[in-house]
C-alpha cells in the first residue's frame, strides 16, 4: 500500500501554492483506502460521497482547476489497476474488482465535480448580486444628485426662455432669436426627460386628443432641425384618429423618437427619409416611425430601452428608457426593428384609457 500511494503522489498535479497541499495527499490516500474497503464490502457510498464533498469545498476555496482533481483521481485509479495486474489471476476473477474500482471512482468524481460546480455557481451569483446591488445604489445616488442639479438648471432656463420671448416681441426682426428659442426649448425638453425618470406620478387627467394635431405640433417644433439636416418627412395620416392618454407624455415619446431619427440620419450620404403613420385597428392604435438610417445591430436592439444605454457619442441613454416607461404606463408596447433598409419604432396603444 505505501508504494501505491507513493507512486500516485509522484504523478499527481499538486501546486506549491495550494493552501490544501497536505490535504490533497491525505484525501488521495483516503480514496485509495475507501476503494479497497468498498471492494471488501466494509464501507458504503455515503462515506465516499462525504469525502467527495470535502474535496469539492477545498478545491473551491483554493480556486483551483477542477481538471487537476479529475486528473489526479484517474492517476490513483491507474495505480490501483497496476496493483491488480501484479496478481496473476484470471480475468474472470479480476474483472469484478475492476468494475468495483471504476464504480467507486466514477461516483467519487461525479459527486465532487457536481458539488464543486454548485459552490462556484453560487459564489458567482452572490458576487453578481453584490455588484448589481452596488451598481443600483450608485445609480440611485447619481439619479438623486442629477435630479437636484437639473432642477437648479430649470430655474435660470425658464427665465432665459421668458426674456427671449420678450425680445422677440420687442424686436421681431432681430436675427437668430428663433434659433435661440428653438435650442432653449430643445434643452428644456431634455430636462423634462431627465426629470421624468426621478419624479413620482402626479395627479393627471386622461384626455382624448387628435393624434394628427399632436404630430403637427411636434413637426412644427422640429422644423428647424428637419430643414438643417436635409431630412424628408413623409406623413402617413389618412384619417383623423383620436387616442386616450396623457398628451404631454405621449408628445415626449414621439418627439424623442423623431429627434433620434434625425440624429441617426446624420450618417446618411444619400436621401434622408423619416416616415410616420398611424393605424386604427380594432382595439388598438399602432404608430410607426421609421427612418432609412444605419442598421442598429442585434446586441443594441436588445438593450436599446434600458437606462444609460446609448449608441450616440454624446447621448445620455435615458430617452428611450423614458419612452418605454411612458408607453407601459399607458398599457401599451414599444418595439424596435432594424434592417439594412429601415429602422422602425412601433408603438401599440389601447383605444380605451
Amino acid at each position: 500500500m505505501p508504494t501505491l500511494v507513493k507512486n500516485w503522489v509522484a504523478q499527481a498535479v499538486i501546486s506549491d501554492d495550494d493552501p490544501f497541499k497536505s490535504e490533497i495527499i491525505i484525501n488521495g490516500t483516503k480514496l485509495i483506502d475507501f476503494t479497497l474497503l468498498f471492494i471488501e464490502g466494509n464501507i458504503n457510498e455515503d462515506q465516499v460521497k462525504e469525502l467527495a464533498y470535502k474535496i469539492a469545498h477545498e478545491r473551491a476555496k483554493a480556486s483551483s482547476n477542477i481538471g487537476d482533481f479529475v486528473y489526479n483521481s484517474n492517476i490513483a485509479r491507474s495505480e490501483l489497476f497496476k496493483h491488480l495486474s501484479e496478481f496473476e489471476e484470471s480475468i474472470s476473477l479480476v474483472q469484478p474488482l475492476i468494475n468495483k474500482i471504476n464504480y467507486v471512482f466514477d461516483q467519487f468524481i461525479y459527486h465532487t465535480v457536481k458539488r464543486y460546480s454548485c459552490i462556484i455557481t453560487q459564489d458567482i451569483e452572490e458576487k453578481k448580486q453584490f455588484i448589481d446591488e452596488t451598481h443600483k445604489e450608485r445609480l440611485t445616488i447619481l439619479g438623486q444628485m442629477s435630479a437636484s442639479f437639473v432642477h437648479e438648471f430649470r430655474n435660470p432656463l425658464t427665465s432665459i426662455i421668458g426674456f427671449v420671448k420678450l425680445l422677440k416681441d420687442d424686436h421681431p426682426q432681430l436675427k437668430y432669436l428663433d434659433i435661440i428659442d428653438h435650442e432653449l426649448h430643445q434643452l428644456n425638453f431634455r430636462i423634462d426627460q431627465f426629470l421624468h425618470v426621478s419624479k413620482k406620478d402626479q395627479d393627471q387627467i386622461v384626455e382624448y386628443f387628435l393624434i394628427n394635431d399632436l404630430f403637427r405640433d411636434i413637426t412644427e417644433f422640429l422644423y428647424p432641425s428637419i430643414v438643417n439636416s436635409n431630412v424628408v418627412l413623409q406623413e402617413g395620416l389618412s384619417q383623423n384618429i383620436y387616442i386616450p392618454g396623457f398628451r404631454n407624455e405621449l408628445r415626449q415619446v414621439l418627439l424623442n423618437i423623431l429627434m433620434n431619427s434625425i440624429d441617426a440620419l446624420a450618417e446618411n450620404d444619400g436621401q434622408k427619409i423619416i416616415h410616420y403613420q398611424v393605424e386604427d385597428q380594432e382595439n388598438y392604435i399602432v404608430i410607426h416611425i421609421r427612418n432609412n438610417g444605419p442598421k442598429i445591430n442585434e446586441e443594441s436592439i436588445r438593450t436599446i430601452f434600458e437606462p444609460f444605454v446609448t449608441t450616440k457619442n454624446h447621448g445620455t441613454g435615458i430617452g428611450l428608457f423614458v419612452c418605454k416607461q411612458i408607453i407601459e404606463k399607458h398599457d401599451g408596447e414599444i418595439n424596435c426593428i432594424s434592417d439594412d433598409h429601415w429602422t422602425s419604432f412601433d408603438i401599440t396603444l389601447p383605444k380605451r384609457a
